[in-house]
């Protein structure tokens, strides 16, 4: 990605939640960079970190949580300094948006859908109401809405599913925004309509130019969009590489556990692979790899000490020690050996990494 420019710089970010008389540390010194018109998948298990993360990008924090350490650099601004939503007012919605997982909770269920947009649209670009409208009728178009105008006075209600996150991806978008965060956008859609939506998403990001992050668990829609992949596990982020790195060739036991868990690599008969155990406690501090407890082939180091991030190529980058060079080499999972091959027997389209048309 040394040909592209860098959109958004998070380094050393450490986020806490007060919980009673306890702090709960969630996100611990994370660093990341964004790049302009890219796709960037993040993925885990439930409770990971993956939402907590990206809301430090909004300022949509809970009212009990906070940023204790660390920068996040958006252009000249230093998202982690900015408090009010004074302050964020003009970032959120105008240049990093978010579509979230179910759409109803991102409607408002007695405004009709045409004011919902335009609202937005007068808040951040300070146009007419008529302009506006002009405006919301053209972007609901641009999302798939049918006959558009004539819906423009509709309420969510008459609205399906599939119809209702288009609005929602209407709304994201009709301010032009640099960033688009999609924290599981499909995840409560059928099949048929999470395909539709996933390549609504990637034609606009086509048009429109936008960087684009994922959220989700689901590694087949995450092979699907995704240019680069950051797997995290534990408030970390643990291994990250281009979508073929991760798929591949990847490095951490962690990564192979969640690709092992992959439906689509069952066999018939077979019981299908599950991760044993629970994630780390955020309570409590985290000595050590926070993935050893649950990985059977952990060495005493991983119980001891805090593995750094060991490079593999410059775009791939994993915290294990099994990159120390002085670490047993282990074998990957039978189960994700020649993970190519069998995807490709699986979709009959040559590879994961495609997008249905």
């Amino acid at each position: 990605m040394a040909d592209k420019n860098i959109i958004l710089s998070v380094k050393d970010v450490e986020v806490k939640f007060r919980v009673r008389e306890h702090y709960l540390t969630a996100i611990r010194n994370v660093s990341l960079d964004l790049y302009e018109g890219e796709t960037f998948a993040i993925v885990g298990e439930s409770g990971s970190g993956k939402s907590v993360f990206t809301k430090t990008f909004t300022g949509m924090l809970e009212s009990n949580g906070a940023i204790t350490n660390g920068s996040i650099l958006f252009h000249d601004t230093d998202l982690a300094t900015l408090k009010s939503d004074k302050e964020w007012e003009g970032i959120r919605g105008a240049k990093i948006s978010t579509v979230f997982q179910d759409p109803m909770t991102s409607l408002n269920p007695i405004k009709t859908i045409g004011s919902q947009i335009v609202e937005v649209i007068e808040k951040h670009q300070g146009i007419s109401k008529a302009e506006a409208k002009k405006q919301a009728i053209s972007m609901m178009t641009r999302v798939g809405i049918p006959d558009a105008e004539s819906r423009f006075d509709e309420y969510p209600f008459q609205y399906s599913g599939g119809m209702r996150q288009r609005i929602v991806i209407a709304i994201a978008l009709s301010c032009h925004p640099e960033i688009l965060i999609c924290d599981e956008p499909t995840t409560a859609l059928d099949v048929t309509i999470q395909a539709q939506i996933i390549k609504l998403i990637r034609d606009l990001q086509k048009e429109l130019g936008f960087t684009t992050v994922y959220i989700t668990h689901d590694l087949g829609v995450v092979a699907k969009v995704a240019d680069r992949v950051g797997v995290m596990y534990g408030g970390q982020i643990i291994e990250y590489g281009t979508v073929e790195e991760i798929f591949y060739d990847p490095k951490h036991p962690y990564t192979w556990a969640l690709l092992s868990s992959l439906p689509q690599l069952g066999i018939k008969g077979e019981d299908l692979y599950y991760i044993t155990g629970t994630p780390p406690s955020l309570f409590n501090k985290i000595i050590g790899d926070s993935f050893a407890p649950r990985n059977a082939k952990a060495m005493k180091i991983d119980f001891a000490k805090e593995p750094p991030f060991f490079k593999i190529t410059d775009t791939h980058y994993a915290k294990t020690w099994l990159l120390d060079p002085r670490a047993p080499k282990l074998e990957k999972p039978e189960a994700i050996k020649d993970l190519h091959e069998k995807i490709s027997k699986m979709t009959g389209k040559g590879g994961a990494f495609y997008v249905d048309e």
